[in-house]
């Protein structure tokens, strides 16, 4: 059992942690969950003891083994399987001892204690989680030197799950894989014996490995029980209570204001008056549970083009003078097409994502794009460039040149940069503020086709549904390269597979591709690239894909309607509760037009619902086929 008492941690004069309290249960699986900058890397230094607290404690059993991932990645002339072998620090020192020792008493006590730990199986288990984060036989046994820092470190994380510690903690474990790791790793983490505290912004890893979670806001702890997805609906009907409750306040406010002001001046009222301001002065005003306004993506539309908008044709690409990474490529790309590129880090997504950006030439083959297409491409590495002594005001009025201020300023609040914001120097945005600023750049001149290579890995579970919202609004066309499976259901309509040298069309679903990831299943049929004789099925294919571009317009309209209805609805039920507390155009209704109104909202609400419910079972049936 993990106990933090009191936890108080001041940074640059900053209170990061504030009277942090929680105990987590032994053997739980938690997740630590908060929006970027609230601490949550903070609290796990505290913890392994790498920050001293200016108050509280870290209280955990004596003998329980603590692991965590250094953050140096591990480096030299050994192979990651040595690498793994050795994070066994106990049956290490005990094989050495058992070459040497010549005391036949303690040589036995040694051999007893290696068979404990199941010592001699420990090989087998290291290549099993080597494996499963994407090691080969060959890659095992390169140096670890000939490994770039992602793969390093996912070397320190097999080094980590291999030592088996009793309490193990995780910090974004999941940003140095691919989605066929990252489905590995959440499969071994369900079955672990042990405590896991895991910081994590993966929806469907928090939904699938966690029992409980930890929601560190405010400097303050607090533990729910059960997945995100428990959580998220408890904190949404709290939201909803404190909406209710600060209306509620706001009217009483409202009534001792005017008290005060209409009785403070008549003798026979001014002791009532000066108890109503005292009161007045005493009412603490009761805080949103929406606490960063400004986290916003919207991508400015781009003005039509005729499709295609690309054409490839048994195209190969790679880096000269070496030999293609990938060939016989035939892919089409039309507006509004929403593609997901799917398949292990190594296999070609980026290489791929890169001639689509015209960042590489096709090697063989033809690729043709419409005259006028504008392409934005996004990379993680993006977001680490940029210069840390420039401002985004900086940085899009020089991208933006021959743009007037007012352009350069609209862009910026499409993506929350305005006021202080927008003038900040870029060393003092959090990771998720760069991201965005990354984006806004890349979106600023409306392109046609957005190509985004893992967008999410600085962005919150919050942040990554809005992002996932503002592509299904985006009228451009999308193809997205993430580990995130939870983006990839709800903001893709097209899979395609890049592996065996060549990328073709994924028939299934994502969670068959799951499924086909984790060995629950077998594809029937190996796909084949696209050929001439496959234009029937690719004609079909097209009115699919038309009817479904259509159904999804439909169901993100109707979700637009549900939300603005909701609204409207929230709002004419304070105004029902306390007709002073209406507002604008609900202000001064009586209760009788209220009544009406909302009896109209709601039938209204109830029809968005049903058409996009409509809307929904079709594109699951078009999907389908």
């Amino acid at each position: 059992m993990l106990t933090i008492r009191d936890i108080t941690v001041r940074l640059g004069g900053r209170t990061i942690l504030d009277g942090a309290s929680a105990t987590l249960p032994q053997c739980g699986k938690i997740g630590l969950i908060g929006r970027n900058g609230a601490g949550k890397s903070t609290l796990v230094k505290t913890i392994i003891g790498e920050l001293e607290p200016d108050g509280g404690a870290i209280a955990m059993p004596r003998r329980a083994r603590l692991g965590y991932i250094a953050q140096e990645a591990p480096s030299g002339t050994r192979t990651p399987f040595e690498a793994v072998l050795e994070a066994d620090s106990e049956r290490t020192e005990l094989l050495a001892e058992s070459e040497t020792c010549t005391d036949p008493d303690r040589l036995g006590d040694v051999h007893e204690r290696l068979l404990a730990i199941d010592a001699y199986a420990a090989p087998a288990r290291a290549a099993r989680i080597l494996v499963g984060l994407g090691f080969d036989e060959d890659m095992q046994a390169r140096p670890l030197d000939s490994f770039s820092g992602g793969w390093k470190m996912r070397v320190a994380l097999a080094a980590l799950l291999f030592s088996a510690p009793d309490v193990l903690l995780l910090d974004e474990p999941s940003n140095h894989l691919d989605l066929e790791a990252t489905l590995w790793l959440e499969s071994f983490l369900q079955s672990y014996p042990g405590t896991l505290l895991v910081i994590s912004h993966e929806r469907d890893l928090l939904n699938t490995v966690v029992d409980h979670i930890l929601h560190l806001q405010h400097g303050r702890l607090t533990l729910y029980p059960g997945t995100y997805d428990s959580f998220e609906r408890l904190r949404a009907e709290r939201a909803a209570q404190a909406a209710a409750a600060r209306a509620n306040q706001e009217a009483q406010r409202k009534k001792l204001a005017d008290y005060v002001a209409r009785n403070s001046a008549r003798a026979s009222t001014a002791k009532q008056a000066q108890s109503r301001a005292k009161m007045l002065a005493k009412m603490q005003p009761i805080a949103t549970m929406v606490d960063d306004p400004s986290m916003s993506f919207d991508f400015p539309s781009p003005d039509e083009l005729r499709p295609p908008l690309v054409t490839m044709d048994l195209a190969a690409v790679g880096y000269a003078p070496g030999e293609p990474v990938l060939r016989r490529l035939n892919l089409r790309i039309d507006p509004e097409d929403r593609l997901a590129l799917l398949g292990r880090n190594g296999n070609g997504k980026t290489t791929l994502a890169r001639l689509l950006a015209r960042q590489l030439e096709p090697m063989e083959g033809s690729l043709s794009y419409s005259p006028k297409i504008r392409i934005g491409y996004f990379t993680q590495y993006q977001v680490e460039e940029l210069p840390a002594d420039s401002t985004p005001l900086e940085l899009m009025t020089r991208a933006m040149a021959d743009k007037p201020p007012l352009a350069v300023r609209g862009q910026l609040g499409r993506f929350g940069f305005s006021g202080d914001r927008a003038t900040a120097e870029t060393r003092t945005l959090s990771g998720g503020e760069r991201a965005r600023l990354a984006l806004a750049l890349v979106t600023r001149d409306a392109p046609h086709l957005l190509i985004l290579d893992e967008p999410t890995n600085h962005l919150d579970v919050d942040a990554r549904e809005a992002l996932v919202q503002a592509l299904n609004a985006f009228e451009g066309a999308v193809i997205l390269i993430s580990h995130d499976r939870h983006m990839v259901e709800l903001a893709a309509d097209r899979l395609v597979l890049v592996d065996q040298g060549t990328a073709r069309n994924y028939d299934g679903s994502m969670e068959d591709y799951i499924d086909f990831v984790l060995g629950r299943n077998q594809p029937k049929s190996e796909a084949k690239p696209a050929t001439a004789e496959d234009k029937p099925a690719r004609k079909a294919s097209t009115i699919s894909h038309n009817e479904l571009k259509a159904l999804r317009r439909k169901v993100t309209e109707a979700e637009t309607r549900m939300s603005r209805l909701q609204r409207q609805l929230e709002a004419l039920d304070a105004a029902l509760v306390d007709p002073a507390s209406a507002a604008g155009e609900l202000k001064g209704l009586a209760i009788g037009e209220l009544g009406k109104r909302h009896t109209r909202v709601a039938a209204e609400l109830e029809e968005a619902e049903m058409v996009w419910l409509e809307a929904s079972e079709a594109m699951e049936a078009v999907m389908g086929n």
